[in-house]
């Protein structure tokens, strides 16, 4: 790895040897099953270590959007990243100039404008992550969208509504790992 790096790897996602980038992406073409996956997760270490949480965090998006079944032997080892979301929210960088953003209110216009594949189940990962980013950030700090909600007369789920989604809709276990991390 380079020299370069500012933050130790985060534990719950892949170790690396090199820094991952768009072009190892690209290289997988259209396929997001497991390879995607795989490759987001490294991806995501490799942005965290050089000091970019934000664009971590979009890389854990990006691996939530993969195209699996459950069964795949790296969900044992990487199960769908909501540890991973917590953890790096939890480690935020608060005085070393990386930029997080307001990860509350990404999730929350990310969940209310979701499209393309899965578009069901990616919205509902969203809000799960958002839960996890009202439980770990400060309001104070990092607050949700009051226009976009007065506006659009947006009601948030409450984190019962996001367990009963998850479970119906994502991997099985899911929702009970997401719960574990969301109360951790």
């Amino acid at each position: 790895m380079s020299n370069h790096l500012i933050n130790s790897p985060c534990p719950l996602l892949p170790e690396i040897s090199r820094p991952v980038c768009a072009a190892d992406s690209r290289a997988l073409g259209r396929d997001r099953g497991e390879a995607f996956y795989k490759l987001c997760l490294e991806y995501a270490q490799s942005k965290w270590m050089a000091g970019l949480p934000a664009q971590s965090l979009l890389q854990l998006n990006r691996a939530m959007s993969a195209e699996l079944l459950g069964d795949e032997q790296l969900l044992k080892e990487q199960p769908i990243p909501y540890g991973a979301v917590a953890w790096i929210l939890k480690e935020r960088p608060d005085c070393k100039g990386q930029f997080l953003a307001n990860p509350r209110r990404h999730w929350q216009h990310y969940a209310t404008r979701m499209s393309g594949p899965r578009a069901q189940l990616r919205t509902w990962r969203a809000w799960a992550c958002y839960a996890i980013a009202s439980r770990i950030l400060p309001h104070s700090d990092f607050p949700h969208d009051v226009e976009q909600v007065e506006n659009e007369l947006l009601v948030m789920p409450n984190e019962q509504e996001i367990a009963i989604k998850l479970d119906a809709l994502g991997l099985f276990g899911e929702a009970q790992l997401w719960l574990h991390f969301l109360e951790k």
